[in-house]
């Protein structure tokens, strides 16, 4: 009761986001991936403002919030994307599995076979459906062999819901097929690598409804096996694929919860007022 009281004291402290999360806090299993007062910067304009935010393992988070309000840059910090971003700079720290992923030690390129990355626009390697599937694993030695090769491709495709649609055209260009395939593919490689966490930046936003049913079924199976981070501008979308949902505003974390408490119950007039439509 002590430490019940002593946690209602701090969260009355805090702002309102702070308080928000202060009150999400308790005995709980550790997050996959965990952020710490993350702020970033591109040159002088600040784009970031000490992000706290935990992701658990094996949930589909979503990040929402209106344009330009941090969810994407949020989302390339996670697997060090926005290394290649001149003059961009970080402070606070980014965990998986409790590692700082920002460790000099750390390797770059398993990281990012550990944390895969599913962009906005479905972006095929000029290859085979085949050959973009098995990019990945040729470049980390996955596999001994043609059959086990054979096989990861196999296995990422049908992973992905495309394998019917491909099977008897596995050496015909990536390029060729539709757009939610190219999506699908897209995912089929991001899996092949076997990662433990997947970002995905918009990932229907270029969809027809139809392709993007597809995906949304394909993310909800996604999460059984990999923890999954979603950037979405479509709130129908995040309520109706994500466990756990992030509301950002001009660069800040104003809320995180359950999806349902965010969407029936925010603690938050902000939150309230954007899935409200008052403003974004």
């Amino acid at each position: 009761m002590q430490g019940e009281t002593a946690l209602n004291a701090t969260a009355l402290a805090l702002d309102p986001p702070q308080a928000a999360r202060a009150a999400e806090a308790g005995p709980k299993t550790a997050p996959k991936m965990a952020t710490r007062g993350v702020k970033l910067w591109y040159g002088a304009k600040q784009a970031l403002f000490g992000i706290d935010l935990d992701i658990k393992a094996n949930e589909a988070t979503a990040l929402i919030g209106p344009s330009g309000c941090g969810k994407s840059t949020y989302l390339r910090c996670l697997n060090r994307m926005n290394d290649v971003i001149e003059g961009c700079r970080i402070e606070g720290e980014i965990t998986l599995d409790g590692e700082d992923v920002y460790d000099r030690r750390i390797d770059v390129v398993q990281l990012r076979a550990r944390v895969g990355m599913v962009f906005q626009k479905p972006n095929p390697f000029p290859k085979s459906i085949y050959d973009n599937v098995a990019y990945g694993p040729r470049i980390h030695g996955l596999a001994r062999g043609k059959a086990e090769m054979d096989e990861i491709v196999e296995q990422s495709l049908k992973g992905a819901g495309l394998w019917k649609e491909v099977a008897d055209r596995l050496h015909a260009p990536g390029t060729g097929l539709s757009g939610g395939q190219q999506q699908r593919l897209c995912i089929a490689r991001a899996i092949a690598v076997s990662p433990e966490v997947i970002l995905m930046d918009e990932p229907c936003s270029a969809l027809d409804p139809i392709a993007t049913a597809h995906v949304e079924e394909l993310i909800d199976e996604l999460r059984h096996d990999f923890t999954i981070v979603i950037v979405t501008h479509n709130m129908q979308q995040a309520a109706r694929v994500s466990q756990r949902t992030a509301f950002f505003h001009l660069g800040k974390l104003i809320e995180v919860g359950e999806t349902d408490q965010v969407f029936t119950n925010p603690r938050e007039r902000m939150t309230q007022e954007y899935i409200t439509g008052r403003f974004g």
